[in-house]
């Protein structure tokens, strides 16, 4: 088993160090040792970041599903592969074993091939956190269908957007959703969004709530029977390592939603890679991440890598506050849970609370802490690191993008000494370079830049789908043959490396990068507003909110302030959803502005943020005067 399994400091920098000289013979060996290929590669790599263009293990077959179920079932059939644990705790926990999971897949492939669904077409997939989430993402990877999740808080128009974008012709979804004492209306929501999807023509609708439903004939079709009759055989597809296994959209500072496109082969080596080494996983541990297969952790980290790893992965439909915020903790101790991989937002307001909701658990069987989605804060880190782990349990503090398939800086636990706040050092096979603004690389430590890397990692998104031009400009015009990764980050004296943030208009809020121009597109539409900009401040819970800068139209000055806010917040919450509405929203004359026009963002965030000691020169703005009215009335 070499080098599959780091186990100290110093075999991390021997390993690291072959990674970086020879990386086609490092995860060639990953690759060939610890996975089950139909046919082997004619070629490990091939990149020009120029183009870009990157295949890793070109020519090789395979299937995912085999790797991540079929493979484990002469050794673990019996085993937990998946284990649900609902939003309601008086409901019981379902250990869903290999051999029960391969059955589930193989029917609902099989049920999705009987809907007409061929390799290469798209499905989007619209569940809460349950089985058939599972099921369905490896139906999909089975037949070579192309998954595309969208988390199930997402709006009726944000949904349509994916659909229409990736050109969907099956929708999978459920009656409704639980989350925490409410209940969400999810196939009302679908109904909504394909008014305007012409190419889907079947809806597969699971039973969750068991509320009333209208069912469009000939359109909609409930899951369960069609499952029942299915055959619990599937052939899995043969497909190439370079084939799409999914699209995954993520917010862009401009415009509509880049839907990146993973692709079968090198997915799969390193998010497996990954799993073992950073949860340094073990035969019998039980898995827990509390994130929602709609994002990118779900499909690297509860469902992927966990699986090609046989591991026993949770996957949680409930909240951290119900029935009271000691959810967490009960489940971590009703499980024994060993693995606990969350984001510093639920950190944060967990550390907000009672300490007694969490001592009264027993959380000795944690060996391993984890923190995903933005930079953990040091009060957070500390608070995590004194209660939870009770500083026994090192916290792996991941750095990594939707765009990048897998972790990319992180911790490996009792075997990188940990600082808080810092990613620490490079995952094995990841080169990062720092950046100045005139695209030179900042060599040497204690320097701060624009975080890029500069040699391509199996994992990485091969293209932004439908659209490979944007994937060049978004992520590699910036940089000559570098991935521009949006965040800058600094390397310390030892070459630990802390990420700053981002440094494009997009804002982290609670884990979910959210693009600013979409939102002011959204606030924009609202027939009493005339111009809007959206910043990120700092929020004691969520990392950061949103602040709104509104200029209202004549006809929207006369209206109540109050009541024009509610509609704001209505209408965002309806073209994207509720995680994107505003916690303040100020009314301005005006916004400052370049003599070219250009909205300077960079003041309005230090006034929302309360620091107006160094606003820079505004004297070659357009309209300098705004910026003290706006001071003036700040919330």
């Amino acid at each position: 088993m070499s080098n599959y399994h780091i186990k100290h400091l110093e075999e991390y920098y021997q390993v690291y160090r072959k990674s970086v000289r020879n990386p086609e013979g490092f995860w060639e060996e990953i690759a060939e040792e610890h996975f089950i290929w139909r046919k082997k590669w004619d070629n490990v790599l091939e990149w020009d970041f120029s183009k870009p263009e990157v295949k890793w293990f070109q020519g090789a077959q395979l299937n995912i599903t085999e790797n991540c179920i079929d493979r484990h079932l002469p050794t673990r059939r019996n085993k937990t592969a998946i284990l649900f644990e609902p939003n309601d705790p008086k409901e019981e926990a379902l250990h869903i074993t290999y051999g029960q999971l391969f059955e589930k897949v193989c029917k609902m492939a099989n049920v999705l091939k009987a809907n007409g669904v061929k390799k290469g077409d798209r499905v989007c997939i619209y569940l809460p956190m349950i089985p058939e989430l599972t099921y369905a993402v490896l139906a999909c990877a089975r037949i070579g269908a192309i998954h595309s999740v969208v988390f199930a808080g997402f709006s009726s128009n944000a949904l349509a957007t994916r659909i229409n974008d990736s050109d969907c012709k099956m929708v999978i979804t459920s009656d409704g959703s639980f989350r925490g004492s409410k209940s969400i209306d999810l196939k009302g929501i679908v109904d909504k969004a394909l008014e305007d999807c012409p190419g889907v023509n079947t809806v597969l609708v699971a039973k969750r709530t068991k509320s009333d439903i209208e069912m469009v004939e000939g359109r909609d079709k409930w899951l369960a029977p069609l499952m029942a009759e299915a055959s619990a055989d599937c052939d899995a597809e043969t497909m190439n390592a370079e084939d799409p296994l999914f699209i995954l959209y993520t917010s862009g500072s401009t415009g509509k939603p880049k839907g990146m496109v993973h692709t079968c082969g090198g997915y799969m080596v390193y998010t497996a890679y990954t799993f073992k080494n950073i949860f340094q996983y073990r035969e019998e541990d039980v898995y827990w991440c509390t994130a929602d297969i709609g994002w990118i952790t779900g499909h690297s980290y509860i469902v992927y890598g966990p699986l090609a790893n046989g591991a026993t992965s949770i996957m949680f439909e409930g909240v951290p506050s119900y029935p009271d915020f000691g959810r967490f903790w009960e489940v971590v101790e009703k499980h024994k849970v060993n693995q606990f991989y969350t984001a510093p937002t639920a950190i944060r307001a967990l550390a907000k609370e009672n300490l007694d909701y969490l001592e009264k658990y027993d959380l000795s069987s944690l060996k391993v802490l984890g923190s995903v989605g933005e930079p953990i804060n040091e009060e957070a880190w500390h608070w995590y690191n004194n209660n939870v782990g009770k500083k026994k349990s090192p916290i792996v503090d991941t750095w990594w993008q939707t765009e990048t398939g897998g972790i990319m800086i992180s911790p490996i636990p009792y075997v990188t000494p940990t600082t808080p706040t810092f990613a620490t050092l490079p995952f094995i096979g990841i080169q990062p370079a720092l950046m100045d603004e005139e695209g030179k690389e900042i060599k040497g430590n204690q320097v701060e830049g624009r975080l890029c890397i500069k040699f391509p990692w199996p994992s990485i998104a091969r293209t932004i789908w439908g659209n490979h031009e944007r994937y060049r400009d978004t992520y590699f015009s910036a940089y000559k043959d570098m991935y521009f990764t949006g965040d800058g980050a600094n390397r310390d004296a030892v070459g630990y490396y802390r990420i700053t943030g981002r440094v494009d208009d997009v804002i982290i809020v609670s884990g979910h990068n959210l693009g600013t121009a979409p939102i002011e597109d959204a606030i924009n539409e609202h027939q009493a507003v005339a111009e809007s900009a959206i910043v990120g401040f700092p929020h004691d819970v969520k990392g950061n909110a949103l602040y709104g800068y509104v200029i209202l139209k004549e006809t929207g000055e006369s209206r109540d302030r109050d009541n024009v806010r509610n509609e704001i917040n209505q209408q965002i919450t309806e073209l994207i959803g509720p995680i994107a509405k505003l916690d303040k929203i100020q009314f301005v004359s005006g916004l400052p502005k370049t003599r070219s026009g250009k909205i300077m963002r960079r003041i309005l965030r230090k006034i929302a943020s309360n620091d107006t000691s160094n606003l820079g020169d505004t004297s070659t703005l357009l309209n300098p005067e705004i910026v003290k009215e706006i001071m003036d009335n700040v919330l």
